[in-house]
């Protein structure tokens, strides 16, 4: 008689043959097979909240390119869910598995229980019931496949028993499968096709006034390198959207910054004076666009991406060429011969960053208390290890490390949040969990930093040592401006709207066991955040600024 094994142990051996390190979640879910996980060497990290452990899934996820795993029983999936939005919208691989009731139970006003399927529809790609054991083998096995597949995303099992533990205790009718291709992506690299690629070059050599646009899926495709190589080889300029931030050194003398809404307007203006406009591994919305003005409508476009779907979704008459970033990218370097490029269109992008740079370089060395955000980009581009991660949350924190805060090296890597405020504290755990013997720091404000400093805690606990750098002006600074249009002359209070009360997270954190260090001078940013990165500790560096500067706005043609 065959041996089966149960489906705690399937799925712990499961999640081992697919390199997972670490599993996130909220207790309790899958109890017996977390025993089974502490034997194969794969951490249990037990979060303050399943939105944090969606976060932690899905940096781990971006760091090591492999699937994050979160997970959380029946009346913690809608808080999951809704922390697989950033994932979804970044293109990362998070598979989440949560536990339901059995059918009998359902439709009969069960404790806790609602329908979770249509709450992880929209922010997945692959959303399945599991509700017997001979179907785990399959779905298990696929989930992994769907995650890191084609244009990566978030995958949902929905597993019988409010923890799973009608699964565990199943004993499963098939033998542990790992299609060692997918453990990494990406596990296919398609190559486009010959005409397509003719088409591109073609214009490439026509362009006087080209330039190349590096989004996300130069990250995800590790096609850093080739970019380089082909802005070099025709002497193209590069700007990037904020999701391929650090693809090209920004002290590279091709390099022109972001463009979009959370831009610098050197791009910006690079891109609109452009007469192609090459997008690589980037999804032409309206924040690498600036809400498609940035290039206006009728500029020729070339659009190089793996999903065909994104493929002249906003510009029309693109040419459009399917395939993997990387592998694309060395098909053009082999089709295009050298060139000196356009000496005057080199000339001018130069001066735009030239004149940019000259613009912000008063406010990034400041000397000015309360402390100007952009003196802590300076601050935090100089103290970036040489191969350190660097994770930013949205909104401000986003805008100002797009803007004032450089990554200067191949081998620094830059993320950030797809849009939801408080993403970046929980996933730099993430990302140091995916790359332990990397430095990680997290730039963050303090309206982020409230959703989820409980995880302090938790970095404590497992000794996850992560340094986060808080822009601290106790409130949401963001929306000041619109809050005081809306009130214009009527009576009212509308700091209600956006002040925060003061309090010290860098006391916060020496309260909870981590090493915590308050900045009120520009001078004291640079050694605190050295002292942060030796503390062998968690580490907050909280800095105190000034609640009146305002991010740049995008440039946009009138």
């Amino acid at each position: 008689m065959t041996n089966h094994l149960s489906g705690a142990r399937f799925i712990a051996e499961t999640f081992s043959g697919y390199g997972v390190t670490h599993v996130f979640y909220v207790d309790a879910m899958l109890r017996k097979a977390m025993v089974d996980l502490e034997e194969l060497g794969i951490r249990r990290v037990v979060t303050h909240s399943e939105k944090a452990a969606a976060y932690m899934a899905d940096g781990y996820a971006r760091i090591s390119g492999r699937a994050g795993v979160c997970m959380a029983q029946s009346v913690g999936a809608a808080n999951l869910a809704a922390g697989l939005q950033d994932a979804c919208l970044a293109s990362s691989p998070v598979i989440a598995l949560t536990g339901k009731k059995p059918p009998f139970w359902q439709y009969r006003n069960s404790y806790q229980e609602i329908n979770h399927w249509p709450m992880f529809e929209p922010v997945t790609k692959y959303n399945a019931d599991v509700v017997a054991p001979e179907q785990l083998p399959h779905l298990l096995r696929q989930a992994f496949r769907e995650a890191v597949s084609g244009k990566p995303g978030p995958v949902h099992l929905d597993m019988i028993g409010r923890e799973a533990r009608e699964l565990e205790v199943a004993a499963i009718p098939a033998p542990v499968a790992v299609d060692r291709q997918f453990i990494h992506i990406p596990p296919f690299r398609p190559a486009p096709d010959a005409a397509s690629v003719k088409l591109a070059a073609d214009a490439i050599r026509a362009a006087q006034r080209p330039v190349l646009v590096a989004g996300g899926g130069v990250r995800i495709s590790g096609a850093a390198a080739e970019l380089v190589a082909l802005a070099e080889k025709r002497q193209i300029p590069v700007a990037t959207s904020v999701d391929g931030k650090g693809s090209i050194p920004e002290t590279h003398p091709l390099s022109v910054g972001v463009a979009g809404n959370y831009s610098a307007w050197c791009a910006n203006k690079t891109v609109c004076e452009a007469d192609l406009v090459i997008y690589i591994g980037s999804a032409t919305g309206d924040q690498t666009t600036n809400s498609w003005k940035v290039p206006a409508p009728g500029v020729k476009i070339v659009q190089i991406d793996i999903d065909p779907a994104e493929l002249g979704r906003n510009y029309p008459d693109t040419i459009g060429v399917l395939g993997d970033a990387k592998i694309t990218l060395q098909h053009l370097l082999a089709a295009l011969e050298p060139s000196t490029g356009n000496a005057d269109w080199l000339a001018r992008t130069r001066q735009l960053v030239a004149d940019w740079l000259a613009e912000v370089n008063p406010l990034r060395f400041s000397a000015e208390t309360p402390i100007r955000p952009e003196r802590i980009c300076k601050e935090l581009t100089e103290a970036l290890p040489e191969n350190g991660i660097l994770v930013t949350d949205t909104g401000y924190s986003a805008i100002w490390a797009a803007t004032m805060l450089h990554i200067t090296r191949p081998t620094q890597t830059f993320i950030r949040a797809a849009g939801s405020l408080g993403w970046g504290f929980p996933a730099s755990l993430g990302a140091k969990c995916a790359a332990p013997d990397r430095p990680v720091l997290c730039f963050t404000g303090d309206g982020g930093f409230w959703y989820h400093f409980a995880e302090l805690e938790t970095a404590r606990r497992h000794n996850i040592h992560t340094v986060t750098v808080v822009n601290n002006n106790n409130g949401f600074s963001q929306g000041i401006e619109d809050v005081h249009k809306m009130y214009g002359e009527r009576p009212g209070d509308p700091t209600e709207l956006y002040r925060f009360e003061k309090v010290s997270f860098a006391q916060i954190a020496k309260d909870m066991g981590c090493f915590g260090l308050r900045v009120e001078t520009p001078e004291g940013i640079a050694p605190a955040i050295r002292q942060a990165l030796a503390a062998n500790a968690p580490a907050v560096v909280e800095v105190m600024t000034d609640f009146s500067a305002r991010v740049p706005p995008p440039w946009a043609p009138k």
